[in-house]
């Protein structure tokens, strides 16, 4: 981490420490890839459990823990018996005191026919690795605490993972954290999985779709407004005379809520770069507009790319929720001949269906040049890889059931529909013609790969058994962008693991 930054965390740590004495028990954040997390995201869909914080993932143990305990649980409530077995399983990794510490350890294995992580986008070959983990957790006081590393071969041959150096075996640290919480925020710096938009789609601004992400994350807020800030250095990367480019990335959200049903939100996100370019605390100033420092503040336009959003979350019922995410990249009011707008959307919908089931909808959108630049030191990519969304130039709807069964599992059955141009992400940035007019098509580039998706996932525990697994049946119609040609395939994942743990208090 650059000095500056040190000293930026050194100082709003201590600015905080004070504010500790209000502080409620703290709590570790509950992993995006904890297998009882789809079935909570099911009761949260249905509207039989209240959403910790809309949009916003990962929310802490304690905060699930909350919610279904404020659940309507009498006799005859719907969900009733799986919001109890769901605040019993999740309130045991919870310590009873002030002081405590958590270990947890899984082992086992998991297959796959490809790597990539996204099964619309393949990379990799298919094979089966063992798969451990080891996680330690803990809090004193006011401060929760985590660190969790892998061992996972699967990561070698991922096009989305950055290191291509190991050949055999290979792992990762899955979180490692401390955050300051408070009664009205937290201050967290350290690395986790974080996901900024609609649940089951990578958010627009901020995914785990890159693996997880270090950063210092600010939350302050009660319940009717919230500010939310990330700032985080990437990976340097290398110009074109050879010279090391230095680049961070800070997203900023502001959060209303304008009556007991509505939520409205507007966040932007900064790229900055340079060569000796430091972590710069007017971009990551969160009461500091980026659109103001870049374009009109101490920046010029000089090595900085900024997309400015909308977030909207609407219940409609007490069984129907509606979800937007918004983003122009750019937008150009002069000389549009010259230039070509930028933006990505996303429209989810899910509710109750019956006593037991639940069903999500979504549409998402992005467009054939956006998060991406002239100047590729400028997209919004960490090693070629996307901050938030990882592919350009597509489109996607997806419908799905939700199904509880047995224990803590969920069944999703799913069809979807995606078209891909041939626009990427890490691909130059189109020449404009003789004429310096830029004539590529806003969306969908050349010829479009189209895949029909109809697929199965299970997520769950069963006693000291974890397991997550999708598998689809997929026909491509101009497969890999190549005119005419077809395929039908299977894509399919699945990962078992054996779980042990314990905790106890710090005396």
């Amino acid at each position: 981490m650059p000095s500056d930054m040190r000293a930026f965390v050194g100082a709003a740590l201590v600015s905080l420490a004070a504010a500790t004495s209000a502080a409620a028990q703290a709590s570790p954040y509950l992993p995006l890839d904890d297998p009882r997390l789809p079935l909570l995201e099911h009761l949260i869909a249905r509207g039989d459990v209240d959403d910790p914080s809309p949009m916003i993932r990962p929310f802490r143990i304690g905060d699930a823990v909350r919610v279904l305990s404020a659940a309507d649980t009498a006799p005859g409530a719907p969900a009733a018996a799986v919001i109890h077995r769901l605040h019993e399983s999740l309130a045991a990794d919870l310590g009873s005191a002030e002081a405590w510490w958590g270990v947890e350890a899984r082992v086992g294995g998991e297959a796959y026919t490809q790597k990539r992580r996204d099964p619309l986008h393949l990379g990799g070959p298919g094979a089966a690795n063992p798969y451990g983990d080891l996680a330690l957790r803990g809090v004193l006081g006011p401060i929760a605490g985590a660190t969790r590393a892998s061992l996972e071969p699967s990561l070698i041959g991922n096009p989305d993972w950055p290191n291509t150096a190991q050949e055999n075996l290979t792992g990762r640290l899955i979180e490692g954290y401390l955050s300051l919480q408070f009664k009205y925020g937290s201050l967290t710096y350290g690395q986790l999985q974080r996901n900024w938009g609609p649940v089951g789609l990578p958010g627009i601004p901020l995914s785990d779709v890159s693996f997880e992400r270090q950063g210092l994350e600010l939350e302050l807020g009660a319940k009717d407004v919230r500010l939310s800030a990330l700032a985080s250095d990437l990976r340097p990367e290398t110009d074109s005379i050879g010279q090391s480019v230095n680049r961070y990335y800070f997203v900023h959200r502001l959060e209303a809520r304008l009556s007991h049903r509505f939520r409205l939100a507007l966040w932007e996100s900064n790229l900055i770069q340079g060569v000796g370019r430091t972590f710069e605390t007017p971009f990551a100033n969160p009461l500091s507009p980026s659109v103001l420092a870049n374009s009109f503040g101490i920046a010029g336009d000089a090595g900085s790319n900024v997309m400015i959003g909308i977030d909207a979350t609407w219940r409609v019922g007490r069984r129907t929720t509606l979800q937007v995410q918004g983003a122009l990249d750019d937008f150009w009011f002069n000389k549009r001949n010259q230039k070509q707008d930028r933006w990505a959307f996303t429209i989810a919908g899910y509710g109750a269906l019956g006593e037991k089931l639940g069903w999500h909808a979504r549409y998402t959108q992005v467009s054939s040049l956006a998060l991406r630049t002239a100047n590729p030191l400028e997209n919004f990519t960490d090693q070629g890889v996307g901050i938030g969304r990882n592919f350009s130039d597509d489109d996607q709807l997806s419908a799905f059931l939700t199904i509880p069964a047995g224990h803590l599992g969920l069944l999703t059955p799913e069809l979807t529909v995606q078209r891909q141009g041939e626009g990427k992400i890490d691909a130059p940035y189109p020449l404009p013609d003789a004429n310096g007019n830029q004539i590529t098509p806003m969306f969908l580039i050349g010829t479009v790969e189209r895949t029909y998706r109809i697929a199965l996932g299970v997520s769950g525990r069963e006693g000291p058994f974890d397991i997550a697994a999708n598998g689809g049946f997929h026909h491509v119609v101009n497969d890999q962008n190549e005119p005419g040609v077809t395929a039908n395939r299977f894509v399919g994942r699945i990962k078992v693991t054996l779980d042990w743990r314990r905790h106890g208090p710090f005396r």
